[in-house]
């Protein structure tokens, strides 16, 4: 059970992600500890309490527009995911979980062993991009290639692995579990039934 200050973090740096548009979990804590006046607290929410926390605001306090906002991001996402079906892309992100507000972003993970293939299927569709470069965790010494572009006027961002990516997905930052990811079939099931199927390999 959480304790009161640690319980109040976390729903300030829930608010923080929300209201800010603050993706790093961590950053979000750190500003809302100052906040409160608790900078050196040792008794901190982790990163999976501060989403809980989140998702739990939602649940009680998303507007019709939220609603009908993640609606959209997730139907512009599965447009994306089957432009790009031959990469056999997966959802992951706050569009997936459920918590995307108006500063979130479409990611999706696409499994290609050439990089390039993915920006010449762009070019021969006259889709504009930008080349991008993520690290999946602090400790990885380089990213992972990808690109952002934008689909209906919503901004995604795309990461490529190696097509034995699909294997074993990315630690979470938020629990450090593998990273819940979704196929275009667990997509299409999200929106039609509000719940996502499960994905074989790529969970």
């Amino acid at each position: 059970m959480l304790s009161s200050l640690r319980r109040q973090i976390a729903e300030e740096a829930a608010m923080i992600v929300w209201d800010e548009g603050v993706s790093d979990y961590n950053r979000a804590r750190i500003k809302a500890c100052e906040r409160l006046g608790v900078g050196h607290c040792r008794d901190v929410p982790k990163n999976v309490e501060i989403e809980a926390a989140l998702l739990a605001w939602l649940d009680l306090f998303a507007t019709s527009e939220d609603r009908q906002r993640l609606v959209v991001m997730r139907e512009t996402a599965l447009k994306v995911m089957r432009f790009f079906k031959v990469f056999e892309p997966r959802l992951v992100g706050a569009v997936l979980k459920g918590t995307a507000s108006q500063y979130s972003d479409i990611k999706l993970h696409l499994f290609c062993d050439d990089v390039e293939a993915v920006a010449i299927s762009m070019l021969n569709q006259g889709v504009r991009y930008q080349a991008i470069s993520r690290r999946q965790t602090r400790r990885q010494p380089e990213g992972v290639p990808g690109f952002s572009l934008e689909w209906d006027n919503v901004p995604v961002e795309m990461l490529v692995f190696p097509q034995d990516g699909l294997r074993a997905a990315p630690l979470s930052p938020v629990d450090g579990k593998p990273m819940k990811r979704a196929a275009i079939s667990s997509v299409e099931a999200l929106l039609s039934e509000g719940e996502v199927t499960p994905d074989g390999t790529a969970c």
